[in-house]
């Protein structure tokens, strides 16, 4: 068993880093998905839009991995997305198994204004943070993602891992209920 500052005799859910974590995740979502709205997208959506706007990832499974999405979540969220007009399948000509994900022009609109709404989500969470206290807070996360980095954790983009059997899928997670 690890030493740590946790008792399992003393933990309480109010007073758990864990509920804390997840409090925080939720506020934050909530926020975004708020800020993204005009737009036609949620909080889950925007990692896709950025990811391909950034060139990091041009296919389901690229971007799976990177977001830590199992491939029917993935697909489910690609189906909205290209369903409300910011992303298109096409097949590579090189291997006509391969699907290959384009942002149409809406979509990149939305990557165009993204950072800036979400400068505006991040800052209005932060108020009254100075910019040590937020230094502190990324480099206190970061070591704590660290611990878990090789022991089975994901470090993926976003919020966090989204395996079904651990997490709601998109469409259970969403405040909307099917529209994420």
């Amino acid at each position: 068993m690890t030493e740590g500052p946790y008792k399992a005799d003393e933990i309480h859910l109010e007073s758990s880093l864990g509920y804390y974590l997840s409090k925080a995740r939720n506020v934050l979502v909530e926020r975004t998905d708020r800020a993204v709205k005009p737009l036609g997208l949620t909080a889950q959506q925007i990692g896709v839009v950025l990811m391909l706007s950034s060139g990091r990832a041009n296919t389901p499974f690229e971007l799976s991995r990177a977001m830590s999405y199992d491939s029917g979540s993935m697909t489910r969220l690609l189906d909205r997305l290209e369903k409300k007009g910011f992303v298109v399948r096409t097949r590579s000509d090189a291997d006509r198994r391969m699907v290959k994900l384009e942002l149409t022009p809406q979509g990149h609109e939305a990557a165009r204004q993204l950072p800036g709404l979400g400068a505006e989500v991040l800052n209005e969470q932060l108020r009254g943070f100075s910019a040590a206290d937020l230094t502190t807070l990324i480099d206190l996360l970061a070591r704590f993602i660290a611990n878990g980095i090789g022991e089975g954790a994901s470090a993926g983009c976003g919020l966090g891992a989204h395996d079904e059997s651990q997490q709601a899928s998109p469409e259970e997670s969403s405040p909307e209920r099917g529209e994420p």
